[in-house]
């Protein structure tokens, strides 16, 4: 990847609109060029500032708005034919702006999940690309827990469950869902798990959802006020059993 194509790209890539593959060049070449990188660094930090939330519009949105358009501008010109220009407008404006709140409660309650599931699996990627899956390489989890203190503003639920199949081999800090979080990484024989976990300090517990992406398991809940995104390429039937492991502390 050219400097060129990352610059018309890196807007993107720090909204988080650009796929896997797109995700891991643009990785790649920020480890390779300090001015690309640091231009990313410089967005980053000024989204992260501003707490912009990014929304996507629904399917159809396009076509909605065309139509609540075409269809004001006609009830305009039959039901009052001589009102000024700018009164045909002020309707269209309005519909525009009814059928825009409507699709924005759809969008704000859809497009965070499905974002922060593709966000949680190029972590995950990007992690064992990179080499860099632990910060704190440790199979004790009274080594791994204090670790985070005073690197987090909340203290992470560690535990290691060897004795089940699920060996904890360490923890990093990681960025999603605009802030830092704690990694936890387990192996279950050759596959790696990646354990996300941060609070959630106005939310219900929420049972287990399942979803898969380009032949990875995701797994998120909420227990106790803290979010939990499991993600591998275990399969789902012992990634759920690792699930259920951590549930049960």
């Amino acid at each position: 990847m050219s400097c060129r194509e990352a610059q018309e790209l890196i807007h993107g890539y720090v909204d988080g609109e650009l796929d896997l593959v797109r995700n891991l060049e643009m990785e790649r070449h920020f480890r390779d060029c300090g001015d690309c990188a640091s231009a990313h660094e410089r967005l980053r930090s000024m989204r992260s500032a501003m707490s912009i939330p990014y929304f996507q519009a629904p399917p159809g949105l396009e076509t909605r708005i065309r139509a609540r358009v075409r269809e004001a501008s006609g009830v305009a010109k039959v039901a009052a034919p001589r009102r000024p220009f700018h009164w045909q407008w002020a309707g269209v404006a309005a519909s525009l702006i009814i059928v825009a709140l409507g699709t924005w409660r759809v969008a704000s309650t859809n497009r965070p999940a499905d974002a922060l599931a593709q966000e949680v699996l190029a972590s995950h990627v990007r992690a064992m690309m990179a080499s860099h899956l632990t910060d704190v390489p440790s199979s004790d989890r009274h080594t791994v827990k204090p670790w985070f203190n005073g690197k987090l503003d909340f203290s992470p639920p560690v535990g290691d469950f060897a004795d089940r199949g699920f060996a904890l081999i360490g923890g990093r800090l990681d960025y999603l869902d605009n802030r830092s979080v704690a990694a936890l990484v387990y192996q279950r024989r050759k596959h790696l798990i990646n354990l996300f976990i941060w609070p959630a300090p106005e939310q219900p517990d929420r049972g287990v959802e399942e979803s898969e992406r380009q032949g990875y398991h995701l797994m998120r809940w909420t227990k106790a006020h803290m979010t939990y995104w499991a993600v591998s390429d275990l399969n789902a039937a012992e990634l759920r059993e690792l699930v259920g492991l951590v549930e049960g502390g």
